[in-house]
């Protein structure tokens, strides 16, 4: 009677075992992580795994801009999203206080989908996510593509400028295939010869608390000036998820010593951290 006993207690672990296996195998192949590396790696673009190798072209906004960024030796083009100020109201590559511009983003994404460079689109308003993600799957659909979601969802240090709403964006890209990347930031502000604060404890629990149950890789935008003070908070932050990464950028009157990088260097797989400086400063 025991030894029955005991087989269906040991039946019954062993089952339980196995569920909770499956379960967590589940999750972790519906979570995500980035596979830009990879991308570009297959592409014979880089040498190994490493994010500071990832060349960037900034604010390409416009059809001369996109030209020149496509024939240019970088690997990841980044342009502004807004909605046109006047009829007919479609997403389009600009930055405000712009209202128009040149370029369409249907024509943008035509423009660049057969050329092996990957995407980072800047949202500035709600507005023009939901037509710009029908763009992006119609016109992006194959796999392993890098394409990079960003939009200021949180108030950061010194941030003036208002944040998207958080579940109203992340509700608009939620179809976007489990490989896009979702590049999630804060407002920040940098002001010259006064003590800028770095990100606090309260700013990176609240991203991560909105970020922890996500699908898609997710990179944090964080500005290099701010992040001498900021190494235990974004350690931490880093230390939540194998699907979280860093994008280090700067302003362009920001202020700062190239040995403020050097401890994410050290203390993190070089997988982990981009870097989206101007040519000097990534050299």
């Amino acid at each position: 009677m025991k030894r029955t006993l005991f087989f269906k207690l040991l039946c019954a672990a062993f089952i339980c075992i196995g569920s909770f296996t499956v379960y967590v195998v589940w999750n972790l192949k519906d979570q995500m992580s980035d596979q830009t590396l990879e991308y570009f790696l297959s592409q014979s673009q880089i040498k190994k795994r490493d994010a500071s190798s990832v060349r960037w072209s900034h604010a390409v906004n416009s059809r001369s801009r996109l030209t020149e960024a496509l024939s240019g030796p970088t690997h990841m083009i980044e342009a502004d999203i807004i909605m046109r100020g006047r009829d007919p109201k479609e997403p389009i590559m600009g930055h405000p206080p712009d209202t128009d511009g040149d370029i369409t983003l249907k024509e943008w994404l035509e423009g660049v989908r057969d050329y092996d460079k990957g995407i980072k689109l800047d949202f500035k308003s709600l507005e023009a996510v939901s037509p710009s993600v029908i763009l992006l799957e119609e016109v992006l659909a194959q796999p392993g593509y890098p394409v990079w979601i960003n939009a200021d969802i949180l108030s950061g240090p010194g941030g003036q400028a208002r944040p998207l709403e958080p579940q109203a964006f992340l509700s608009a890209v939620r179809t976007l295939p489990t490989h896009t990347v979702l590049s999630l930031g804060w407002t920040t502000g940098w002001t010259a010869g006064t003590d800028n604060t770095g990100y606090s404890w309260d700013m990176v629990r609240e991203m991560e608390e909105i970020c922890r149950t996500l699908k898609h890789p997710v990179t944090f935008p964080v500005r290099a000036a701010l992040l001498a003070q900021s190494f235990s908070q974004l350690t931490w932050l880093l230390q939540q998820s194998e699907r979280y990464t860093l994008t280090v950028w700067t302003g362009q009157n920001d202020k700062f010593t190239l040995q403020d990088l050097l401890p994410y260097k050290k203390q993190f797989d070089i997988s982990r951290i981009y870097y989206d400086l101007p040519d000097s400063q990534w050299t």
